[in-house]
Formats: structure tokens, sequence, C-alpha cells
């Protein structure tokens, strides 16, 4: 049995602000809730772990190397204020727009679950006592998927997210809320 908890933390619109492709440095905003959240997260022995499709890649916009890049300024970022992200996973393909080789279907693209699965085997996670926190209904069918918990944000897309498909077990007004929301339902 996988001994680890992990809460799934979708990218844009969940952490950092929405700004549509995050393709410059200085675009990075985290939410100033964002900072509190993952260190709850990390501080109750739960893995914090992004999960986020990137199809700038395959459109050409940016490159792999920018997104790590940017995935290790996040880092940086939370680290002043003693938090951070055990590990960042992203699906650079599309399956309809771009370029060879990410101009492909893939299971890693939620709401395929590829990307879940091989943080699991990575980091020993247990899926089904875990979360998956996101803005839009992908989010949670991934989590569906998985069989871990989706908890649908308001923030980015999920403002507008209405579909009555989309059952998540909690809708949070942010990550925080999100967060909090968790650390009650461990107890239960």
């Amino acid at each position: 049995m996988k001994k680890n908890i992990a809460v799934f933390l979708d990218r844009d619109g969940t952490i950092n602000e929405e700004v549509g492709y995050l393709s410059r440095l200085e675009q990075i905003k985290l939410y100033h809730f964002t900072f509190e959240a993952i260190r709850i997260i990390n501080e109750n022995g739960m893995k914090a772990v992004v999960v986020t499709n990137q199809s700038g890649v395959a459109r050409g916009l940016f490159d792999e190397d920018f997104v790590e890049t940017v995935h290790d300024r996040i880092n940086k970022m939370l680290a002043e204020k003693n938090a951070f992200i055990d590990r960042f996973y992203y699906c650079p393909h599309h399956p309809t727009e771009g370029n060879e080789p990410y101009l492909r279907s893939c299971n890693c693209r939620k709401p395929e679950p590829g990307m879940l699965i091989r943080a699991s085997e990575e980091l020993d996670i247990d899926l089904s006592r875990s979360y998956m926190v996101g803005d839009m209904a992908k989010d949670i069918e991934l989590a569906k998927r998985v069989g871990a918990r989706g908890i649908l944000v308001r923030t980015g897309y999920g403002k507008s997210v209405k579909s009555p498909d989309i059952k998540p077990v909690y809708v949070a007004r942010d990550v925080l809320d999100a967060v909090n929301w968790i650390m009650k339902d461990r107890v239960k």
C-alpha cells in the first residue's frame, strides 16, 4: 500500500493568476493566499504536487526549458515564505494543434490520468486518499478517473464553471479555502 497523501494542484488559475499563456517570467503572480495554503500542505506531511497542461509548448509559444524555469521561479517565491512544491508535472502536448513531436494525443493531458499515475509511482502516493484542486472541469474529471477527491476553486476559470455534470466534493473560494477543507476532511 502506498503511504503518502498528496494535494495535486493545478497551476494557472489555481495557485497563480490566470494570464492566458504564461510566456514571460514577469507574468507569474502567485495569489497571496497560495503561500499559506501550500505551507499548510507541507506542515501536515502531505505532498504538494503541481499538475498542469502546458500546450503552449506544442503551439510553439515557449519551450520545455521555459516551463521548468517557471516552476523553479514559483518554488523560489514559495521558499521566501517557507513553503514548497514537492514536484511539478506538466503535459506539453496538444491533440489537434501545434508542432511535432508535441502534436499528439497522450495519456498525460488532463483529464487523462498520466501525470497523477506517474506521481503516484515516483512519490509513493495513494491516489484514493489524495485530492485534486483546480479551476476547470477537467481537474475534477481527472480526480474522478483516479479515485481522488476533486475540489473546484472559484479563481481563474473556476468563476464560470457551472456544468451539472461536474461533481466536486467541495467548491472552494480559492486554494486556501480548499486546503482548509481538506484538513477538516482528513480528520473525518
